[in-house]
């Protein structure tokens, strides 16, 4: 039997979010049976590029899409329209604001199968009263990291800079991915103060950009750093491309670290990415017991040291000192590579249908 051929929507943004990236590169990983489609509102390309296609891709939310929702609701009609299978991708639910959930109703209401990108967010779907109109085709997916690993590193002006004060004996705290209030990305400069009050010299480098919308966040972000009378020690590089400069960037970090509202889940791609940097990243631990089950990735990295859990509800002084602890660590090396296409491996055979839970 001839292999299923996709459709896979994606934006034109320059600047990806970590949803995009994952909806790119799953385009990728389909060998050959995926074209990616930028929806720009063209129905008629829609329909002739859907002629060639078994099913078609939808993945939430992509960021670019936050102004123009109703495209992918238009997507999701006339793929099932033309009798067209639809992979829907839930990376969030209960975070997506109400507004944006209320108009992906009709998206997953036609969705054939639906993938979630952690068991939380299908806990949080099955809970909704959307549940029991939708398909019971669902499976959870491990999300690998969200950008391909680099075989060469470049020491851009940043990471030359990065190197100059680690030379000098100051301490880099790192942190990977778009810069956002509810990823709490502030907290790192509340951790990185803390030290300083300690007596150790500290710095600070943003690997990412701030995400756009109705919120201050970078006018928030550096009056914070303001108040705690670090500004002089933050880096924020905004939206770096190259993966061989942002690998670059990251050697030059000592440990990442990140302190979420809901503790890790297994959909923080971007905890994968820097853990792939050979640095300690400092977490605070998942809420659920079972919340990385499913993610072998995750549980090799704990058991390895690469990743270290804190308490779900550590406070700055816990974080503070974990960084310190974790700064003087040795880690154990994994092939990369081979994990990465492990878990793309179980990504696809989920698209292809080839796990259901009941969600």
């Amino acid at each position: 039997m001839p292999k299923r051929r996709y459709l896979a929507f994606v934006s034109d943004a320059a600047q990806t979010c970590g949803v995009e990236e994952f909806a790119r590169q799953a385009a990728l990983r389909l060998d050959g049976r995926a074209t990616r489609h930028v929806l720009d509102g063209d129905i008629g390309r829609l329909k002739s590029a859907l002629d060639d296609a078994d099913a078609a891709i939808l993945n939430f939310p992509v960021v670019a899409w936050k102004k123009k929702l109703a495209e992918p609701v238009v997507a999701a009609l006339v793929s099932r329209l033309q009798r067209k299978q639809l992979v829907v991708v839930l990376h969030e639910w209960d975070a997506l604001d109400w507004k944006r959930r209320l108009v992906l109703v009709p998206v997953v209401m036609l969705a054939t199968r639906i993938l979630f990108s952690a068991p939380e967010v299908a806990a949080e779907f099955a809970k909704s009263p959307l549940s029991s109109l939708s398909t019971s085709r669902r499976a959870v997916i491990p999300i690998p990291p969200n950008l391909a690993l680099p075989t060469t590193l470049h020491d851009g002006p940043i990471a030359r800079r990065l190197d100059a004060q680690r030379k000098a004996r100051r301490l880099i705290l790192g942190q990977f991915g778009s810069i956002y209030p509810k990823k709490q990305s502030t907290a790192v400069l509340e951790i990185a103060a803390r030290l300083v009050a300690l007596g150790h010299d500290v710095g600070v480098v943003f690997a990412g950009s701030f995400i756009r919308g109705t919120d201050n966040v970078e006018q928030e972000f550096y009056a914070l750093a303001d108040k705690l009378g670090i500004s002089d020690r933050v880096v924020v590089t905004g939206y770096v491309a190259d993966a061989e400069e942002l690998f670059g960037i990251f050697r030059h970090v000592d440990v990442f670290c990140y302190l979420f509202a809901e503790g890790l889940t297994a959909r923080r791609a971007s905890v994968l990415a820097a853990s792939f940097s050979g640095k300690p990243v400092v977490v605070n631990a998942p809420r659920q017991l079972d919340a990385l089950a499913h993610h072998g990735l995750f549980r090799k990295l704990i058991e390895g040291g690469a990743i270290r859990m804190v308490d779900t509800q550590a406070d700055i002084n816990a974080m503070a000192d974990a960084v310190l602890e974790a700064s003087q660590s040795h880690l154990a090396s994994i092939d990369a590579k081979a994990e990465v296409d492990a878990l793309w491996g179980a990504v696809i055979d989920a698209v292809e249908g080839g796990k259901t839970t009941h969600c």
